[in-house]
C-alpha cells in the first residue's frame, strides 16, 4: 500500500507541476526581451556563483567524476552558455529578411519536460533552464534518483534567483517524489509541448516513444584518429586531458584511439610517457569483464571512476600508481567487444591499423556500432585528409586538434556551447544540432506576395511552335515585364 500511495503522490505531483508551470508561461510569453533576458542572468549568475558547492554535492552523492572538473562544466553551463545566447532574439520579431519579405517571429512552444542525468546533473540544470526560459519556455525537471539532492539544491538556487528577478512561480518546477510511473506522466501529458532528454539510450527512447515532440541524446562513442602529420605529443595530451575530464562522463569523451601502423612506436612512447598504461592481453581480459553487464549496457560501478577505483573492481594488480587512463588493444568491433562501446571512464581502446583506408573503415565502423551521429574528433594538418575524414564519418559534429569532450560541447571550439548534442536522423534524434533556446522555438513566419499569377504564367514553359503570332506576342510582353520588374 505505502508503494501504491507514492506512485498515486508522484503522478499528482506531476500534474500540479505542469498545471503550475502552462499558468507561469502563458505570463512568460507577455513578458518583453528585456524581461525575459534579466531572468536568464539572475540564473547564470546563480548557477556561476555556486558552482563549487553544486560541484560537490553532485560528486558526494553520485560519486561520479571529480568535484574540481564538475566546478568547470557548472561555468561552462552557466558563464559561457549565457554568453553565447544573451544577444539572441526569441521574442517577438526575431528576424526579417526585406530582400525576400520574409518577417520570422518566435513562438514559444509551452511546458519543456526536462530529463536529468546522474553524469551531469547540476551543470545539466543550469543549461537546461537558460535555454528553456531564453525562448521563453517553462520548465519542469525529472531528477535521475542518484543525484537528486544535487539536483534538488540546484534548482532551488536558480529558481530563487529566477523569481528575484521576475520570473513567474511555477516556471521551473522539478519532481521531488521519483518514480518511473511519474516521468512517465510527464513525457506523455497533453500540457507538455516537448521533452528535452539527455540520458541513457533506453530513456532517450521512451522520450521519443512517448508520442510528445522530443529532442534527444543517444550514446557517444567517438574514435580519435591520429594522423602522422599531427603534433603526436600535442594529441596525446589533449586525448588524455580529455579523457580524464572528470573522469570521462561527458559522452562527447574520445572512447578510442586510431591509428596507422607506421606510428605504433611512437603513439605508444608518449602514451606511455603521459601517464597512460598500456594493458597486457590478461589485463584486457580481466577489464573486459567489468565494462559491460550481461545485458550489454555498461557497468555503472565503472561509470566517472578513477583508474586506481577502477583497478581495484577488476582486479588489476601491474598498474604503475599515478595511471592517468588504461588503454587496450583491440582489433574488433561489435556489441559484444566491450572496448569497441562507449565507456564513461578513464579506458580507451587502441586500434593500429595497416594504412590509411583500413583507419577510415575502423573509424565507421566503431561509430555505426554505437554512437552514430555523435562526435568523431581528430588530429591533423593535413587539409585535405580532413575533408576526406568530414566526408566520411557519420557525426554530427567533427573536431579537429582539441580535445574532444570540450571541443564537442563548444567550450574550445566555435560550435554553440551546450550539454545536449543532437545526433541527428542517423542517431535516432529530431536534430543535429547542438541545442540551443532557438531549438526550442516554433518559428511563425509572415511573407509578403512578391508575384501574381500573370507573373507566375510567365514564367511556365510553352511549346512555341504550335502558338499563335498574338500568344507568341503576348509572351513576349509578359517576358520583357518581368525581366523589367526583376531589374527595378
Amino acid at each position: 500500500m505505502e508503494l501504491l500511495d507514492k506512485d498515486l503522490l508522484s503522478l499528482q505531483e506531476v500534474r500540479t507541476l505542469i498545471k503550475d508551470a502552462k499558468e507561469a508561461q502563458e505570463k512568460l510569453s507577455n513578458m518583453s526581451q528585456e524581461e525575459i533576458d534579466r531572468i536568464v542572468k539572475a540564473i547564470a549568475d546563480a548557477g556561476y556563483e555556486n558552482a563549487e558547492k553544486l560541484a560537490k554535492m553532485a560528486n558526494e552523492e553520485t560519486g561520479f567524476g571529480k568535484w574540481e572538473d564538475k566546478v568547470i562544466k557548472n561555468v561552462f553551463a552557466s558563464k559561457m552558455v549565457y554568453e553565447s545566447l544573451k544577444d539572441t532574439k526569441t521574442v517577438g520579431i526575431i528576424n526579417e529578411d526585406k530582400e525576400k519579405k520574409v518577417m520570422e517571429i518566435g513562438v514559444p512552444v509551452g511546458v519543456v519536460a526536462g530529463l536529468i542525468p546522474s553524469t551531469n546533473p547540476t551543470s545539466t540544470v543550469i543549461y537546461k533552464a537558460m535555454i528553456a526560459l531564453k525562448a521563453g519556455n517553462s520548465i519542469v525537471f525529472s531528477p535521475h534518483p542518484n543525484a537528486k539532492n544535487a539536483i534538488f539544491e540546484t534548482v532551488r538556487v536558480i529558481t530563487e534567483a529566477a523569481i528575484k528577478a521576475g520570473c513567474p512561480k511555477g516556471a521551473i518546477g522539478c519532481m521531488t517524489i521519483l518514480t518511473m510511473q511519474a516521468t512517465d506522466q510527464l513525457m506523455k501529458h497533453k500540457d507538455t509541448a516537448l521533452i528535452l532528454a539527455t540520458g541513457g539510450e533506453a530513456m532517450v527512447k521512451a522520450a521519443y516513444s512517448s508520442g510528445t515532440p522530443a529532442i534527444g541524446v543517444g550514446p557517444g562513442n567517438g574514435p580519435a584518429f591520429i594522423d602522422k602529420s599531427a603534433d603526436i605529443r600535442l594529441a596525446i595530451k589533449r586525448i588524455i586531458d580529455s579523457k580524464t575530464f572528470d573522469n570521462g562522463t561527458i559522452c562527447a569523451s574520445e572512447q578510442s584511439i586510431v591509428i596507422e601502423r607506421a606510428m605504433e612506436a611512437e603513439v605508444v612512447r608518449e602514451l606511455t610517457s603521459q601517464g597512460a598504461h598500456i594493458l597486457s592481453e590478461l589485463e584486457s581480459k580481466k577489464l573486459s569483464k567489468f565494462i559491460m553487464r550481461a545485458n550489454g549496457t555498461m557497468n555503472p560501478q565503472i561509470v566517472g571512476k578513477s583508474v586506481e577505483a577502477i583497478c581495484a573492481l577488476a582486479n588489476l594488480e601491474g598498474v604503475p600508481s599515478g595511471t592517468k587512463v588504461l588503454v587496450a588493444r583491440e582489433n574488433r568491433v561489435g556489441h559484444d567487444v566491450p572496448f569497441s562501446r562507449e565507456k564513461l571512464t578513464p579506458i580507451l581502446a587502441f586500434y593500429v591499423m595497416d594504412n590509411l583506408e583500413e583507419a577510415i573503415n575502423i573509424c565507421r565502423d566503431i561509430l555505426l556500432n554505437e554512437g552514430a551521429g555523435h562526435t568523431f574528433s581528430m588530429h591533423a594538418n593535413n587539409d585535405e585528409l580532413v575533408k576526406r575524414f568530414a566526408l566520411k564519418m557519420p557525426v554530427s559534429r567533427m573536431v579537429l586538434n582539441t580535445p574532444s569532450t570540450l571541443g564537442g560541447i563548444g567550450a574550445s571550439t566555435g560550435l554553440i556551447p551546450a550539454l545536449t548534442l543532437g545526433c541527428g536522423a542517423i542517431g535516432g534524434s529530431s536534430t543535429s544540432n547542438n541545442i540551443g533556446p532557438l531549438d526550442l522555438l516554433n518559428i511563425k513566419r509572415v511573407a509578403v506576395g512578391t508575384l501574381e499569377l500573370d507573373d507566375l504564367r510567365g514564367n511556365a514553359p510553352k511549346n512555341t511552335e504550335n502558338i499563335s503570332l498574338d500568344d507568341k506576342e503576348e509572351l513576349i510582353n509578359l517576358l520583357v515585364k518581368r525581366i523589367l520588374k526583376e531589374l527595378n
